[in-house]
């Protein structure tokens, strides 16, 4: 019954932790990434549509993105779906592609993401906590139904504070890699 739990904490919490590195990719870097994008959805037939169901996008280096719509008609919606994205470029469109150039960024720049990143990261630890929460709850609700004794309990607590432990402190690393990855120029 205890492991169910444990395991159940675990899987929650790692779930958090992919769920930080998804929105980590969508943070601009020395490089850019086909995740700056991978948000904007774009009217394809009055559908919200992902963009890169919509055509092909691709890094042509370090500071360019190209895309390559499957359907010409589709250059203009795509183009106004990125503008309204606000993602800090105008997008090119040449007839045949829209290519997105970002410029080099600047000390400032990657300072504003790197306090996104934190903030990202304190949200993921927020759930984690609240994670150990519920799990805390289940356990002591399991003590006064007298399914555990008070021993089990207090050792089913300190098992729920370590996973909670090494699941914050993955959270930490992921940050200081994402945090030396933003501020590497």
């Amino acid at each position: 019954m205890l492991e169910t739990i444990f395991e159940e904490t675990k899987e929650h919490m790692q779930k958090s932790l992919e769920a930080l590195k998804r929105d980590f990719g969508t943070l601009r870097t020395g490089k850019v990434t086909t995740a700056i994008v991978d948000h904007i959805k774009v009217d394809y037939y009055g559908t919200a549509t992902p963009l890169n169901q919509v055509g092909s996008v691709v890094v042509q280096d370090a500071t360019t993105i190209a895309i390559n719509p499957w359907e010409k008609s589709m250059l203009s919606v795509i183009e106004r779906a990125i503008q309204e994205a606000n993602i800090g470029v105008n997008p090119n469109n040449d007839g045949d592609f829209i290519k997105l150039f970002f410029p080099p960024m600047t000390t400032e720049q990657r300072q504003e993401i790197v306090k996104q990143a934190k903030a990202m990261a304190e949200k993921a630890k927020v759930a984690v906590r609240n994670i150990r929460k519920d799990s805390n709850n289940t356990i002591k609700r399991l003590e006064h139904d007298k399914e555990i004794s008070e021993d089990e309990m207090k050792r089913a607590l300190e098992q729920i504070q370590k996973i909670t432990d090494e699941y914050i402190s993955r959270i930490d690393d992921s940050f200081k890699a994402k945090e030396s990855d933003i501020l590497r120029v």
